[in-house]
């Protein structure tokens, strides 16, 4: 109780006993001084009442409405997380459900919904989790069973398990929400099942308000990485040495100290605690085999100070952390989606483009029959990633990026490419026609990959600019493995329409249906750019 409340109710006590001794005295002198028993009567009633009334006015105050108060901060709801956190977290989930609508697999969408609905779930309870993690043989089990037996007493059934991972609910003292503890499968472990079983076990890590990160001995360079990777993505971490009672004093000391030296900047050095889950069964005088109890005191205090001092931040930037997963993920598969659409649109004109320059060659010009079909791909590919550029720019940019294609070298580099892979096979007049059918085709991919980062970068050429993105896409694209590959299917495509050409075959018959569209409006474009 307050000091001021004590003194006023000291104070109040010792007014209401003087005031009961002085109403006794009272009213014995105003019943004699009346004479008259009716109206002393209801005098004496009055005061009385008056009595009653300060005392139940008393009452009421130092004892009923306390109590009130208690019952209703008992049943108040749970205090709000972050508000400009959750904001934040809630505009992240609405832009997913925006952009889940663009997503065409329908699996990962589905997986998308999910994940937002799991996140929206958790902003509603407001549940600490706290995850524990670390390799199959560093007594993760053995850790869980010894803090809900020292927390909650006997260790009852999961809330919910798999084959892989238990959950369990449970109080801490001091810390208003409801705790969720969860046992995750073992990381580093061999075979196809381990793998599946670690990714997992990273999906709750990486979704944990508090990880307690459990080792048997000193930390490895394979553990330190996925440590210091949820470090990196905001995760709070305690470091658990199990298996403490292994150790000499010495010995346990130099390994704390070492720890505490590599986690440096990754784990704070308080959040370093040694333990021991399941001490092995020791024998007395007397002969008898006892179990000790678990030595994991230190971890609980920790755990517990955590929470309450930072469980209302943690809670909050992890629900933040994780709207801002989803949202990069949802971008990443747009990303990706986007790209195998411009890669195959890119793909298509490339060969547009060789029909265009090997079937109906014109010297002086092919140059810019091939810059027409790389403007109007710029045009398809910025539409893909909802840029809309007109004609005009478009051809524009295609000139421009030919001009640096030229200055670099990239063309001689590409007909001289071109040139060694078919003069094995061909010859003659024919040698020359699919140089340049094939040169264009090759050329046209390597602008259109370059454009394709041009736009996923938000129409932007990164800081090494243009040349840097040209440059590096002609490198990726004069490998050994795929020259071999872009080369077949060149032949297909180009050089045997060539052949069949020469030997007078109807040309109409040879033309894919892309390369007479092309060839249509070429000599309109010809004529305006003349």
């Amino acid at each position: 109780m307050p000091l001021s409340r004590l003194v006023t109710l000291i104070v109040g006590v010792s007014v209401i006993l003087g005031l009961i001794i002085w109403l006794v005295s009272s009213l014995t002198q105003l019943t004699w001084a009346i004479g008259n028993p009716l109206l002393a009567n209801a005098l004496i009633g009055l005061v009385m009442i008056l009595l009653v009334g300060l005392i139940a006015a008393f009452a009421y105050y130092f004892f009923w409405l306390p109590k009130q108060a208690k019952r209703k901060k008992q049943r108040r709801s749970l205090p709000r997380v972050s508000a400009v956190k959750s904001e934040a977290a809630q505009e992240n989930l609405q832009a997913v459900r925006q952009q889940m609508a663009q997503i065409q697999d329908e699996v990962a969408r589905r997986e998308l919904i999910l994940r937002s609905k799991e996140i929206e779930q958790n902003l509603a309870r407001g549940e600490l989790k706290v995850v524990v993690f670390g390799t199959g043989s560093s007594g993760k089990t053995s850790l869980v069973n010894a803090l809900m037996g020292q927390i909650v007493g006997e260790v009852g059934a999961p809330m919910g398990t798999t084959d892989v991972s238990a959950t369990y609910r449970l109080k801490v003292k001091g810390v208003d929400r409801e705790v969720i503890l969860i046992d995750t499968p073992g990381i580093l472990e061999a075979g196809v099942a381990g793998t599946d079983r670690e990714t997992l076990a990273r999906r709750y890590a990486t979704e944990a308000d508090l990880l307690l990160f459990v080792l048997d001995n000193d930390l490895r360079q394979s553990e330190y990485d996925p440590l210091k990777g949820l470090a990196e993505i905001g995760k709070r971490s305690i470091v658990v040495l199990n298996k403490a009672d292994l150790y000499t004093q010495e010995d346990l000391d130099a390994i704390l100290a070492r720890l505490r030296e590599r986690v440096r900047g990754v784990v704070r050095v308080e959040d370093v605690v040694a333990i021991a889950a399941n001490p092995p069964m020791m024998q007395t005088e007397e002969g008898e085999w006892l179990q000790p109890d678990p030595e994991v005191m230190m971890l609980i205090e920790r755990v517990a100070e955590i929470l309450r001092t930072e469980g209302e931040d943690l809670l909050a930037e992890n629900i933040l952390i994780q709207s801002q997963r989803l949202g990069e993920e949802a971008r990443r598969l747009i990303d990706q989606q986007r790209r195998r659409q411009a890669e195959k649109l890119v793909d298509r004109y490339q060969w547009i483009g060789a029909g265009v320059i090997a079937v109906t060659a014109i010297p002086g010009v092919d140059l810019l029959a091939t810059a027409a079909v790389n403007a109007q791909m710029i045009v398809e590919i910025g539409r893909i990633y909802g840029c809309e550029i007109s004609t005009e720019q478009a051809k524009e940019m295609a000139l421009s990026l030919a001009k640096t294609m030229v200055g670099l070298g990239i063309v001689k580099g590409a007909i001289e490419l071109v040139s060694t892979a078919l003069q094995v096979s061909i010859g003659g007049f024919l040698l020359g026609r699919a140089i340049q059918g094939v040169s264009a085709a090759y050329l046209t991919r390597i602008a259109g990959r370059a454009f394709i980062e041009y736009f996923r970068n938000d129409q932007d050429w990164g800081d090494g600019g243009v040349t840097e993105v040209v440059q590096r896409q002609f490198q990726l694209n004069r490998r050994d493995e795929f020259i071999k590959a872009f080369m077949q299917e060149a032949v297909m495509r180009v050089v045997r329409p060539l052949q069949l050409e020469m030997r007078e075959e109807p040309l109409e018959e040879l033309r894919m249906p892309e390369y007479e569209e092309v060839l249509l409006d070429r000599e309109e474009t010809i004529d305006d750019w003349k």
